[in-house]
């Protein structure tokens, strides 16, 4: 059992120097009468005791015993017992944070010789109703300290309990955790010998009564912030506690900062001010803080604190040991330079703040500092070697900052510090030397820095260290051995390193490494043979080596929980898997592995395991029946399996992801599949599925991502999918589904992707009967269907995403992603597959602001709806290849986030609108194949299209025509398509492919391509430059975006 937080680190088993040999008396935690010895006290506090609790234990025979505390230890899933009762004389029982559950026993109310009692923090696991609540504090007339929980309390406290005749009582500790939560009785100011307060989740108004409490010495309603506080109120409970020394008050509803002569600042007795996580209008720090000369410690954490920080921040009050300012962006400027040394300031955390430039060499001054919290600043430029001044520190954290050059080497006289944290900086150079001399360091942090060359051999001297973190950096040569045989070391992190080699020396068994993580290195060979003995290993992380595993490798880890081996050189299923039950995660993936799945493999009972990756490698044959009952996300995408989808698929019930795409599957899909109650996301695309669709959500509505695109499937659109509440993607694409437009999708709310493309879709698109009809659609793909009718203007009316940007701020691009509940499976990677004249580009992340309808090659008539133009955040339209006829309307030039527009091959007539040229953003333009005329707009992005964007329309002239106006032939028409060359000669073509899946979870949107005759389009150059590979550059440029 780990030590609890609030043991300070001083848990011991106290109960194992327990000798019946010795006089009990004797024992640790046992106190004895020294007149008679009878045992009067028990402190078993922290003595990380496991464990049912005996309702008949020994323990109840000591009716001596006046004191017993059995706090911060685990006895779940005890219940206090009944038999407490028979301890008469007890006059203090702490039994709090000691995971009993249940209800208290009403014979908890027959200790009537309390006089403390402290139920408090049981993790909301004990329940306490209102008739045990009275009849307890009836009988418990002498009570000085009482500490409750009142998560399951069975009601509010009535303002006449027998609480508040507890006129004995000097502490009170109420944690309310009851849901709803209730407000804090008036009674409260009946108990007017209270010396401290502590009243944690209450909410509401803070009462009047409260102020009745003139001996409080210390009053904590800080985690309460929901209550409101007026300004009166305040002020009145100010004035009449002046013994106050401790005050930690959550502000509510004050509407303006603490006045500078407000009654606060008269405490004189105060050291302690809190009023952390209070989000006043901006303000500056009072200056009637300076008056509060006792004060120590000050806390303005999440303040919404303002202005530059001075040195007087440090100075007033002298006395202050801890100043804390956490959270307050608007707090800015450089550190100051203190120029006396400070010897009383403890703790300083500036942590999150604006505060910017160099750390001074002053901070040396800072001779008493225990903590120092730099982290999440603007700090630039080097540490000063002065850190080094600061002897006493235990703390520092310095990460996620702009710090450069080399960590100064001063840290040997630095012999308290057990906390070091340098992440997230652009440190160079080699691993401090001095580090290595702290004898108390338990935790190094240094990730994400550009740190470079071996690590030191042969140091023996961390003896403390618990968990060291050297990820992200550039570090090379071998992993020395000590790394691995440190007698403390609970988690090692090297990964995204360039490390060539582990030691060779045979490693100890280690009991204490739990979590090794190597990927991504320049490992190679086989398995480290070196690593063999970390029998006691969690988690393994070796992926983006080049490592093999022999065959006949004898290798144990018998608690193993977690193994990444993707990306090395595996050519088979490591057997060594067959010594393992315990696995949770395990990812294979991107290997070598060929051939068919082991019947060892899948006839393995893992009953934890909740995340197998085995894709992208070449394993064949049929899917066999897996006994992975836990598994939540299967990923068997890129390899070549084949034959019908068994039905036992459907016995891994707990299914959130399944993805088999990429594969040779075949037949119809199990019905089941519509029954499990936990899949979210269904990636079937490019297999020979056939057969109707399976109907998905008939039994569960959890799912938010389908996409089979790129099979054989027929029929209609199952209606289950109306079940499907939470849908946002759905991508059938590329099948032979016959059916009418199901415009019953409309009533998906969430639905925000939409592809019906290359199926045998027909007739008119017809509105769906629902008043809000796809409200959250940003992706529409009907393309290459037999859709006929004309466009459907009250149907693009509901697009209410496509009117407007999220946000409304085209810089801030956000994408479709979403959070997975696993520690290794962090969030879905977008990915999207471009298909330009028959090539594939994959490109990664894509935003959510690609909104984009394409309706091209159907059978649509009549005219364009000027309704279009209301969906003013389109990126992409695609109208060509219909029958659409009448004028471009002029109202298009407000649609003004277009990058491309497609309107070839259709019978549009008249002049192309000037209003088109008010389209900043327009990089791609298709016109051709029309019946246009006159001359064609100049200006912005028309000055960059070239004569492929006006083809076939003979009657168009002026520049980049060589046609030029008034010597046009009016009886040219479009020539017939041309079915072996359309592809080719059809201005530009899009392909939609839906979202693909890595490792997790989410929601999945569609990228979407246009192309021109002989160029490629320019804001896919510069929109996803970077992405893939560079081709050649349009000579011309497009407009800046602003």
């Amino acid at each position: 059992m780990s030590c609890n937080y609030f043991c300070d680190g001083t848990c011991f088993p106290k109960t194992k120097s327990w000798n019946e040999s010795r006089d009990c008396c004797s024992w640790d935690g046992v106190t004895c009468d020294l007149l008679n010895g009878h045992v009067i006290g028990l402190d078993l506090s922290c003595s990380q005791i496991v464990g049912t609790f005996h309702p008949n234990s020994s323990l109840f025979q000591l009716h001596h015993l006046q004191t017993l505390n059995l706090a911060y230890n685990d006895f779940y899933p005890s219940s206090i017992p009944q038999n407490i009762s028979q301890l008469r004389n007890l006059r203090h029982l702490n039994l709090s944070d000691a995971w009993f559950q249940g209800k208290i026993p009403t014979e908890i109310s027959y200790l009537s010789n309390l006089v403390s009692l402290d139920l408090s923090n049981s993790y909301h696991r004990l329940q306490l109703d209102e008739r045990t609540f009275e009849t307890m504090l009836h009988n418990l007339t002498n009570l000085e300290l009482l500490a409750l929980s009142l998560g399951n309390i069975s009601s509010p406290i009535h303002p006449n309990s027998s609480l508040f005749q507890l006129h004995h009582l000097h502490t009170l500790n109420l944690y309310n955790d009851y849901f709803p939560p209730f407000s804090i009785p008036n009674g409260i100011g009946r108990l007017r010998n209270l010396r401290h307060l502590i009243l944690l989740g209450f909410d509401g108004k803070i009462p009047t009564e409260i102020s009745y409490l003139s001996n409080l010495v210390s009053l904590d309603l800080s985690n309460s912030y929901a209550l409101e506080l007026d300004e009166r109120t305040f002020e009145t409970m100010l004035q009449n506690f002046t013994n106050l020394e401790l005050l930690a008050l959550p502000l509510g509803s004050i509407s303006s900062p603490i006045h500078p002569n407000s009654s606060l600042f008269q405490l004189h007795h105060l050291h302690t001010l809190n009023l952390a996580c209070n989000y006043f209008p901006p303000f500056s720090i009072p200056n009637g803080i300076g008056r509060l000369t006792n004060l120590r410690h000050l806390d303005l954490d999440n303040t919404n604190l303002r202005g530059v920080l001075t040195e007087s921040f440090f100075l007033v009050p002298n006395s202050l040991e801890t100043l804390k300012l956490s959270g307050n962006n608007l707090l800015k400027g450089v550190f100051p330079k203190v120029h006396r040394s400070n010897t009383l300031l403890m703790e300083l955390d500036i942590s999150y703040t604006g505060i910017s430039g160099e750390l001074p060499d002053s901070i040396g001054n800072f001779s008493s500092l225990n903590i120092l919290n730099l982290y999440g600043c603007q700090f630039s430029g080097s540490i000063p070697d002065s850190i080094g001044n600061l002897t006493l520190i235990t703390k520092l954290y310095l990460s996620n900052n702009h710090f450069t050059g080399n960590i100064p080497d001063v840290f040997s006289n630095l012999q308290d510090l057990y906390y070091l944290e340098l992440s997230k900086n652009s440190f160079i150079g080699l691993f401090p030397v001095s580090i290595l001399s702290l004898t108390c360091l338990k935790y190094l942090y240094m990730s994400n820095n550009s740190l470079s060359g071996p690590l030191p051999n042969n140091v023996s001297i961390l003896q403390e260290l618990v968990s060291v973190d050297l990820s992200f950096n550039s570090l090379n040569g071998t992993i020395p051995s000590w790394v691995f045989s440190l007698p403390m070391i609970y988690s090692v992190s090297l990964q995204h390193n360039q490390f060539r080699g582990i030691a060779d020396e045979v490693i100890k068994i280690n009991p204490t490494l739990y979590e090794l993580h190597l990927s991504n290195n320049q490992l190679s060979g086989s398995f480290p043979q070196s690593l063999v003995n970390l029998t006691n290993l969690v988690t393994l992380g070796i992926s983006s080596n080049n490592i093999t595993i022999d065959e006949g490798m004898n290798i144990t880890f018998l608690s193993l929980s977690s193994l990444f081996l993707s990306s090395c050189q595996l050519k088979h299923f490591p057997h060594f898997l067959r010594n393992i039950n315990t696995l949770v995660y395990l990812d294979i993936s991107n290997n070598k592995i060929c051939g068919e799945i082991p019947n060892w493999f899948s006839g393995m009972w893992w009953n934890s395991l909740q995340f197998l990756n085995l894709s992208h490698n070449s394993l064949t044959g049929h899917l066999p029946q897996f006994h992975y009952y836990s598994l939540e996300y299967l990923d068997l995408k890129f390899n070549s399996l084949q034959g019908p989808l068994p039905s036992s698929i459907c016995n891994m019930s707990k299914l959130i992801l399944l993805d088999l795409s990429h594969n040779y599957f075949s037949d119809s899909v199990p019905h089941c599949l519509g029954s499990l109650d936990l899949l979210a996301a269904l990636d079937l695309r490019r297999n020979n599925l056939t057969g109707n669709l399976p109907p998905l959500c008939a039994q569960s509505t959890s799912l938010s991502t389908i996409v089979v695109n790129g099979n054989r499937f027929e029929g209609p659109v199952p209606v289950s999918l109306l079940k499907c509440n939470g849908l946002e993607v759905l991508d059938v694409g590329n099948n032979a589904i016959n059916d009418t437009f199901p415009a019953w999708l409309g009533i998906l709310q969430e639905l925000q992707v939409l592809i019906l493309k290359s199926n045998k879709f027909h007739g008119p698109i017809s509105m769906c009967q629902t008043e809000f009809c796809f409200p959250k659609l940003r992706i529409f793909d009907l393309s290459r269907n037999d859709f006929s009718g004309s466009l459907p203007a009250k149907v693009f009316g509901n697009f209410k995403a496509m009117i407007k940007l999220d946000g409304e701020d085209r810089g801030n691009i956000k994408y479709m992603t979403s959070l997975l509940n696993s520690p290794f499976v962090t969030s879905y990677e977008n990915s999207v597959s471009l298909v330009i004249k028959g090539q594939d580009f994959e490109l990664q992340r894509i935003s959510t602001i690609t909104t984009t309808i394409d309706l091209s090659s159907n059978h649509f008539e009549g005219v364009i709806p000027k309704t279009l133009k209301d969906l003013r955040s389109l990126w992409l339209l695609n109208l060509s290849h219909n029958n659409l006829i009448g004028h471009i309307p002029m109202e298009l030039g407000q649609l003004n986030m277009l990058e491309a527009l497609d309107l070839s091959w259709n019978r549009l007539t008249g002049k192309i609108p000037q209003e088109l040229t008010r389209l900043n953003f327009l990089a791609i333009l298709n016109l051709s194949q029309n019946h246009l005329m006159g001359p064609i707009p100049q200006g912005r992005q028309f000055n960059t299209f070239e004569n492929d964007s006006y083809g076939g329309n003979l009657d168009l002239c002026g520049v980049p025509l060589t046609n030029k106006c008034g010597t046009s032939d009016s009886s040219h028409v479009p020539q017939p398509e041309d079915k072996d060359e359309s592809y080719f000669f059809s201005g530009f073509t899009w392909e939609s492919v839906v979202i693909g899946y890595s490792f997790g979870l989410v929601v999945g949107t569609v990228m979407w391509s246009l192309m021109f005759k002989y160029r490629k389009p320019k804001w896919f150059v510069e929109f996803f430059d970077g992405l893939m590979p560079h081709k050649r550059r349009r000579p011309k440029k497009r407009a800046q975006r602003r």
